[in-house]
Formats: C-alpha cells, sequence, structure tokens
C-alpha cells in the first residue's frame, strides 16, 4: 500500500523541475505548461470520493486492482506520448488511476489495523511515505531529467506498478460480493467538474495573456456545477457522499483543515523551488539534492510521530503540525543561500509530519467496513484538492502581473500564512476520542 502511495506522491511534484525540458520539446509555454500539473491532480481529487464510494460498493481489492493498473498504463503513456494533448491525457488518466487505486489501498490499512496506537502507526507510515514521494519527486526530477531525459520521470514507475499489482493479488484477500447499489453518476461528474473548471479559470485570469471572458465563464461555470452538485446530492438515492458523512463533526473538521494546510504545503514545495533555482541559481539537478533535508527530516518524523500521537492525542499533533509549517513559510523570504533555506525546509517537514498524521487518524475516526472508502477519499480528496488550489490562489496571486511591485514569494507566504491560521482554528475544534 504504502509503495503505491510512494509512487502517486511522487507523480505529484516530479514534473516540476523538468517543466522546462517539456516545455522545450512540445514548444508550449509556461501556461500551457500548468496543466502538466494540475490536470493531474484535479482529475484525481475530483474523482477521489467517487473512487472511494466505489470500493465500498464493488470491494476494496477490486478497485484497488483496476485503479493500480490504470496509473501504470497511463504512466507508459505519458512517457510514450508524442504529441501535448496526449500528454495532458496521459496525466488526467493518471488521476483517474490514482482515484480509484488511493481510497481503497487507505481503507484497507484504516480496516486491517484497529483504532488506537496501531493504526496511528499505521497511518504514520502512510503519511510519512506520501510525503516524502512529494519531496523526492522534487529531487527524482532533477536527477532523471538531467540524465536521461524527461520521459523516463513517467516510466520509471510502470515496473514498480507491476510489483503492487503482484503484492497486492498475494497480499490482500478477496472480499466476498457486495449487494449490488447504483452509483451516483452525475453527482460524481459534478464533483470533478467543479474543481476542473475553477483551477482553470484562475490560471486563465491570473495569466497577462489569458482571456478575462473565458476565465470569467469557467468561474461561472464552476459556480453552476457547485450549485448542481449540492442539488443532485440531495436527490440522489446513494450519494457519492453519504449525508451521515456531515453529521460526523470531527471527520468535517479533520478534511476543512487538511484542505488548508495542504494548500500552504504545496505552496511551500513550488515556492523553495523558485527560490532555489530563479534567486540562487541552481541547476535542476542541484536544485533536487538541495530539497534533501526536507526528507531527511520527514523520514525522522515518521519515526517519532507515532510515539507521541497515541499520547498526545490527533488535535494536539494536526495544531502543531499547522504551526510549524506556518513558521517555515515566515522562513522562506527571510533566508538568503542555499544554507538560508534549511531553515525552512526543516519546519515545513515537521510540521507535515505532526499535521498529515494528526488530521488524516481524526478524518477517519470511528470508521466500519460500509464507510471506510468514502472517508478515505474524502480525506485524499481534501489534501489533494486543497494542494491544487493552495497552488493556484496562493502562488497565482503573488506572481500576477498586477503585483509586480512587491516581493511574490512574501506575497504567497502571507496568503498561505493567512490559510493556515484559519486550519489551526479549525483543527482546534476537533475533539480527541
Amino acid at each position: 500500500m504504502s509503495l503505491l502511495q510512494f509512487l502517486i506522491a511522487v507523480d505529484v511534484t516530479v514534473v516540476n523541475i523538468a517543466l522546462p525540458s517539456i516545455g522545450a520539446d512540445f514548444g508550449v509555454g509556461p501556461r500551457q505548461l500548468t496543466w502538466v500539473v494540475v490536470g493531474y491532480t484535479v482529475a484525481g481529487g475530483g474523482l477521489l470520493m467517487f473512487g472511494g464510494r466505489l470500493g465500498d460498493l464493488l470491494g476494496r481489492r477490486r478497485v484497488l486492482l483496476t485503479g493500480a493498473a490504470v496509473f501504470g498504463a497511463a504512466s507508459l503513456l505519458a512517457g510514450l506520448a508524442p504529441t501535448y494533448p496526449l500528454l495532458i491525457a496521459a496525466r488526467m488518466l493518471q488521476g483517474v488511476g490514482e482515484a480509484l487505486a488511493l481510497p481503497a489501498a487507505m481503507a484497507a490499512i484504516v480496516l486491517t489495523f484497529p483504532e488506537g496506537p496501531r493504526r496511528t502507526r499505521a497511518l504514520s507510515v502512510w503519511a510519512a511515505v506520501a510525503s516524502t514521494g512529494l519531496v523526492l519527486g522534487f529531487v527524482l526530477s532533477g536527477v532523471i531529467t538531467e540524465l536521461f531525459g524527461w520521459r523516463w520521470i513517467f516510466l520509471i514507475s510502470v515496473p514498480f506498478v507491476v510489483l503492487v499489482l503482484v503484492a497486492v493479488t498475494v497480499l490482500v484477500p478477496a472480499e466476498p460480493p457486495r449487494e449490488r447499489t447504483p452509483l451516483d453518476l452525475p453527482g460524481s461528474a459534478l464533483l470533478t467538474l467543479t474543481p476542473l473548471l475553477l483551477v482553470f479559470g484562475i490560471i486563465e485570469g491570473g495569466e497577462g495573456g489569458g482571456s478575462p471572458w473565458l476565465s470569467a465563464a469557467a468561474l461561472a461555470g464552476a459556480l453552476i456545477a457547485g450549485v448542481a452538485f449540492v442539488r443532485v446530492e440531495r436527490r440522489a438515492s446513494d450519494p457519492v457522499i453519504p449525508p451521515s458523512f456531515f453529521r460526523n463533526r470531527t471527520r468535517v473538521l479533520a478534511n476543512i483543515a487538511t484542505a488548508l494546510l495542504s494548500g500552504a504545503l504545496s505552496t511551500s514545495f513550488l515556492l523553495l523551488t523558485f527560490q532555489l533555482q530563479q534567486r540562487e541559481g541552481l541547476t535542476p539537478f542541484a536544485a533536487g539534492l538541495a530539497l534533501l533535508p526536507l526528507a531527511v527530516v520527514l523520514v525522522a518524523a515518521a519515526t517519532f510521530v507515532p510515539r507521541v500521537a497515541g499520547r498526545w492525542g490527533a488535535r494536539t499533533c494536526a495544531v502543531l503540525g499547522i504551526g510549524l509549517t506556518a513558521a517555515g513559510l515566515v522562513a522562506i523570504p527571510v533566508g538568503s543561500g542555499v544554507a538560508g533555506t534549511i531553515p525552512a525546509m526543516v519546519l515545513i517537514a515537521a510540521g507535515m509530519g505532526f499535521g498529515l498524521v494528526g488530521l488524516q487518524y481524526a478524518a477517519v475516526s470511528g470508521v466500519t467496513g460500509d464507510d471506510a472508502g468514502v472517508a478515505s477519499g474524502i480525506q485524499r480528496a481534501s489534501d489533494q484538492l486543497g494542494g491544487s488550489a493552495g497552488v493556484t490562489l496562493y502562488v497565482g496571486i503573488g506572481f500576477a502581473p498586477a503585483l509586480a511591485g512587491f516581493d511574490p514569494f512574501v506575497v504567497s507566504c502571507t496568503l498561505a500564512t493567512a490559510g493556515l491560521v484559519a486550519a489551526g482554528l479549525v483543527a482546534w475544534r476537533i475533539r480527541d476520542h
């Protein structure tokens, strides 16, 4: 499960440093290249809740195998894509595979380990692997792009996906047939369309060469799709997000805080990459290696957090992680030189270790075999869509042409820190069980 999580997490960030090489090969500019990143995260995030529900209804093992196979095939297609549109389609297909596989994998972990220290330790490993994958994606992107070419950042995943398929077949037991229940396809489609239109509208409006009319139309479409989703869910016989989910206060608060924390974390990754390459002038290879302190601290956090999470509780871990991340964001524009970025990396990595573990534990508290998949899907969607929205809003506003007179790093970090203040207030209301 963690190997699959690692591969998927790596693919969220592995393209960042490789983007200039991809643009040079296909002859596309920075605005179009944005879709290599957000096409994957938005498609995956929008379908994660549907994937979680599908696992609950059809069986987690079956959906896990299907999702992993789709992810592997899409990785192969991305690595061999002859045109830029086909690369974007492959990236979105990777997101579909993630949406099917990850909720089923997380639900399998949650149901395997009972609530208490064992589940806390399992989720700590899960969160640490995801966080390390996100960071190592930057490192691997620079190394692989410089040594082998950008196509191998996708192709290298294929043999590991095959290993995951074999391991799941052998190690995860098959589940008995379940009662057939109609799927909420209209709700799932609207849930995917809403963030897709929102991100497109923000990106189109934030770029100097974008069309304001197209941006306004996309944002209006996102609003309409969001309202339609709420109306469809109220009438659906088996909605993609069951109404009972909203009656669990702890889960709702945990997912709101997760979205806000992930938005700040994703922003910090991108800003650190910009600072190392643009301000410090490092090559992609050197910039990737310079981010290694993040990965090292995350591994240390993965060892330490499980020992204290059971005693401190989910709320304390979450609030502490949010506070450490905020301190790291403040340190990004203050530091100078490569060595000056290390304090920010250490604080952000520690914040991820504490914050994500605490919030993940709260987000799946009290789950059963009937709702573990949808609870896991909602948690992963909050994480992924929150990260996409955070980068789009915080970095988009910070680097917007209209604010050219201000330091974009300071503006982006200030906005992300404000989001973390809101996350801390929300997390403080979580009740430990």
